[in-house]
């Protein structure tokens, strides 16, 4: 380490990058790391099919290649949130995650040794990145266009701004959503609010696909949101989501939906289904019950179904999904079904993945299964409810 800079001079990052634009960061971060010890430093955004770590470039350095998620170091970093180091720890790979959200790794050059004293910079560094990854996409395109693998439809460029964070997490629970094909997407959505006593979700399914449907489910989402926000109980919120469809569409559009809620000192789990799949609850990661409840017509027609309700236990995970999950069709006719649904699920978190990692296995096998063609949105939402224990999303 240079002997005129200290080694608390790289949590300075984010103050010198205070006025940079996206394309400088890779560059910042590079220079932080050096002159805490490393030899180089270089950050690498997960697509939006999670199937590869796409590297930043920057003027200075050297050009690098894509890392795939499967069967790399780089991939085992991202998808189980842990510290990964080369053999003879010369590369050391870090999670970046903003908040609770995966957005990819950053890679460390070190001049070798044990490489321990800089684990804590490491640490310091990635999270900085992340957040000016978070603070600084708004700003300009430099961050998407090195996520993106292929153009992206106007419908799918609309999904995603739609859509909150992938995943949050707090002691008490965990929400991660993905959606599939994301480069493609078209009535398919999510949402959810979570505040000190409960969480709030709803996945929503609109009728057709492409831009048509995309504004369907806008306006289902913006009616969620503006009720959820206006503090409407679970019924109310429905009805009203149920009558802005109506007014906006007429009879001959509609969109299914789960709502619901999850009262986070207790456990006590509401939801009520408008024409929409049930729910899954996994208790010690084995589908124990299907939440069937009343399930009423569709948003937009006029009678969605009755609140209905469920005692969830610590650790408990309730899986939420769109018709285009368990209908998924292989080259030979067979549907994806809800058995599949319920075992990929149930293994995945059953090897200690975190809820993240377990929906982005399930989205793959649901694309392979179909051989990469899927001919509608599956999306699948997955909430874990921990009591008063710790976040399986904890680093």
């Amino acid at each position: 380490m240079p002997p005129d800079r200290p080694p608390e001079a790289a949590s300075d990052l984010i103050d010198n990058a205070r006025f940079a634009v996206a394309d400088e960061v890779p560059r910042l971060l590079a220079r932080h790391a050096r002159q805490a010890g490393a030899l180089d430093a270089a950050m690498f955004l997960v697509d939006y099919d999670q199937r590869v770590l796409n590297p930043l470039p920057r003027p200075d350095g050297p050009e690098r290649q894509p890392v795939a998620v499967e069967g790399t170091l780089a991939g085992r970093a991202f998808s189980t949130l842990s510290l990964q180091w080369n053999a003879d720890r010369t590369l050391l790979w870090v999670p970046m995650v903003e908040g609770n959200e995966r957005l990819g790794v950053v890679g460390f050059e070190l001049p070798g040794g044990d490489g321990d004293e800089f684990l804590e910079t490491a640490g310091r560094l990635t999270v900085q990145a992340a957040e000016l990854v978070a603070t600084k996409a708004d700003y300009g395109d430099f961050f998407e266009l090195h996520r993106r693998q292929q153009p992206m439809s106007i419908a799918s460029e609309l999904a995603w701004q739609l859509l909150p964070p992938l995943t949050f997490g707090c002691d008490q629970v965990v929400i991660s959503g993905l959606l599939a094909p994301p480069y493609d997407l078209g009535g398919d959505a999510f949402d959810y609010g979570v505040d000190h006593e409960v969480a709030r979700i709803a996945v929503f399914d609109a009728m057709g696909h492409g831009l048509e449907a995309g504004l369907l489910a806008t306006v289902a989402v913006a009616a969620y949101r503006n009720s959820r926000r206006r503090r409407l109980k679970l019924a109310e919120t429905v009805a009203a989501v149920d009558q802005a469809i109506s007014e906006g569409f007429g009879p001959e559009r509609f969109v299914t939906a789960v709502v619901a809620e999850l009262e986070l000192a207790t456990g006590s789990f509401r939801w009520i289904r408008a024409g929409h799949p049930a729910p899954l609850l996994l208790r010690g990661s084995k589908v124990v019950k299907t939440l069937w409840g009343e399930n009423g017509l569709p948003l937009g027609l006029g009678a969605p179904g009755e609140e209905a309700e469920e005692s969830l236990e610590p650790g408990d995970q309730v899986v939420f999904y769109t018709d285009g999950v368990t209908e998924a069709r292989s080259p030979d006719g067979a549907f994806f079904g809800t058995e599949r649904l319920a075992d990929l699920v149930g293994r995945a978190s059953a090897g200690g993945n975190p809820p993240p990692e377990t929906l982005r296995r399930l989205v793959h096998s649901i694309l392979d299964h179909q051989a990469g063609d899927l001919q509608d949105d599956a999306t699948a939402v997955l909430v874990e409810w921990n009591g008063q224990g710790r976040s399986t999303l904890d680093i």
